[in-house]
């Protein structure tokens, strides 16, 4: 089953991310959720048991809301001690080699702003190829990353809303998981 490593710095005050991961947790208990805040509020990140919850998954997701077109500071944190030389990439770091990546992404504004000369000058993509890069260094294959737009009560809408939306779209992303892991097995 997929490892899915949560990079939110507070769930407990977001609306979308926490509707997705407890979506998850009901809809699809084998799905092992790691958050990385409640885990190491402290920055100080275990390498080995990290890097253990990788090699027992070949679908790595990670969840987590854009903060200023990237990923939050703790999932950054996470990246830069885990990805080590020897274990993600070198000589002999292939460990994560033909591993999916996934990054399952909340967004605050409207899919529409996002375009060459909208409100933020780039297509959502473009903000994701260091992501991108990152697991074709380590050997990953890398799956177009998901994004569920419009988590921002500034775009006018209301906690309940977004919760709801949230809800369906964890119920999307795990049919998703569910179809990479299938063909995963068929091959």
């Amino acid at each position: 089953m997929a490892l899915l490593i949560l990079g939110h710095p507070n769930i407990g005050e977001s609306i979308a991310n926490k509707a997705i991961i407890e979506e998850i947790q009901k809809a699809n208990p084998n799905i092992e959720i790691r958050n990385l805040a409640i885990l190491y509020p402290d920055f100080k990140i275990d390498i080995a048991k990290e890097q253990e919850a990788l090699l027992r998954h070949d679908l790595i997701v990670f969840q987590y809301p854009l903060y200023w077109y990237n990923m939050p500071a703790i999932l950054k944190q996470w990246f830069d001690v885990v990805f080590t030389h020897q274990f993600a990439y070198g000589s002999k770091g292939d460990k994560l080699k033909d591993k999916k990546l996934l990054a399952s992404v909340t967004v605050g504004s409207l899919e529409r702003e996002y375009r060459t000369f909208g409100k933020h000058n780039f297509r959502i993509n473009d903000f994701f190829k260091n992501v991108e890069q990152t697991a074709y260094f380590a050997q990953m294959t890398f799956l177009d990353p998901l994004f569920f737009h419009g988590t921002s009560a500034v775009d006018g809408f209301t906690a309940s809303e977004i919760e709801r939306r949230a809800s369906s779209y964890a119920k999307d992303l795990i049919s998703f998981i569910e179809r990479v892991e299938l063909s995963s097995v068929v091959q």
